[in-house]
């Protein structure tokens, strides 16, 4: 976006009252420590998420209006690099077609230059690049920045699983809080009423300007102090989806569905509390929660797919699947059944978990999609 039409926008920009959960109107209408933000990522969901930062950019005071989203640069079929034709048309041709982003959005495939001067930083890409974004933006960032996580995903490591706001934590040495919930990304976009969950760790007040910065009368934002807990609630419904979908594709009927969604929630509540006896059990009663489980399981990418996959028999693989199926974005799922398959495995727990085991040995072709509504036949502890 060209600087005279920034200025232009800057001159229009109205006072406005900060919902009563974020921060005072003294800090409101501090125009001497506005916020920076950048958005480290622009596929479906970086793009929602742009959308409704940049809403609020705009129309608060304590934020520059500007945000930078990052794109991994790509050639569309007409020729155009996928960054121009997003700041041409304001949409994301690619990933979000036929929805506006805001005028203050501006796409930039410089990594380093997306994130230059910026406070708050925004991460939004598949998990498993995030590791080299990371060390990308080493020594690249503001020291007082702080980061949220929108990623759904957790990294295996020899010393254990890494949740990836500890990843981002670890590597910039900045704090990072996380955001998840009920949020297929479509509909938000023409916003459809939804709800989110922003688990931060110490800071209130850091918590309360990410709520400001997402807040939106379709959007309600709301915090909890379980960075953990949130996180693992937005990272292991991928693998419950998959379950779901693999119920959907063998048209065994809601009653089973919904027995694979109650079970998955259990096994999501204690694998979390395994890994992190800090979790609360509020938690997963929030939208992070059993809200995402539901609305992931009824409608998601991983739902559809395993879903197909099913109907194949199992002989198409996920990743032929994907390609068809997606039009570039990426499945969670079932990279996060393996992760989690892992660290049972490691751990010694895969009994004590079998819907989880059962998801990934199906999802890697060990056992055929109807093994979904027979694991439930071994024995299993109740947590």
């Amino acid at each position: 976006m060209a600087p005279a039409a920034l200025e232009a926008q800057s001159q229009q920009k109205e006072e406005t009252v900060a919902h009563n959960s974020v921060l005072s109107s003294t800090s409101v209408n501090d125009t001497t420590h506005r916020s920076k933000v950048s958005v480290i990522g622009s596929g479906n969901w970086g793009s929602v998420a742009s959308k409704l930062i940049a809403s609020n950019t705009f129309r608060l005071n304590s934020f520059h209006d500007e945000v930078r989203m990052w794109v991994y640069e790509e050639t569309l079929q007409s020729g155009e690099k996928l960054t121009d034709a997003i700041n041409r048309t304001n949409e994301n041709v690619k990933y979000l077609p036929g929805i506006k982003l805001g005028n203050n959005v501006v796409a930039d495939p410089d990594l380093e230059n997306t994130v230059r001067d910026a406070n708050m930083l925004v991460f939004v890409t598949p998990h498993q690049f995030m590791e080299g974004i990371c060390k990308r933006l080493v020594g690249k960032i503001r020291a007082d920045a702080e980061a949220i996580s929108l990623v759904k995903g957790m990294e295996v490591k020899m010393e254990g699983p890494c949740m990836i706001s500890s990843l981002i934590s670890q590597i910039l040495g900045i704090n990072c809080s996380v955001l998840m919930g009920a949020n297929i990304a479509n509909e938000i976009a023409v916003e459809k009423f939804s709800e989110a969950t922003v688990g931060y760790r110490q800071n209130r007040d850091v918590a309360e300007r990410w709520v400001q910065l997402f807040y939106t009368p379709y959007f309600i934002v709301t915090a909890v102090q379980d960075v953990e807990g949130v996180e693992l609630c937005g990272t292991l419904k991928n693998v419950v989806a998959l379950a779901a979908g693999f119920v959907d594709g063998l048209e065994m009927g809601n009653n089973t569905k919904a027995a694979i969604m109650r079970l998955g929630l259990r096994e999501m509540k204690a694998f979390s509390k395994l890994l992190f006896p800090s979790v609360k059990d509020s938690t997963f009663f929030e939208s992070c929660g059993v809200a995402d489980l539901i609305t992931t399981c009824l409608g998601g990418r991983n739902r559809k797919v395993a879903e197909a996959y099913a109907k194949n028999g199992g002989r198409r693989s996920f990743d032929e699947l994907e390609a068809e199926m997606l039009q570039g974005q990426k499945l969670q799922g079932v990279s996060t059944a393996r992760e989690v398959y892992e660290v049972l495995s490691h751990r010694g727990w895969l009994e004590l978990f079998p819907l989880f085991a059962t998801v990934h040995e199906i999802s890697s072709g060990l056992l055929p999609p109807s093994a979904i509504v027979e694991y439930s036949e071994k024995q299993v502890r109740s947590f």
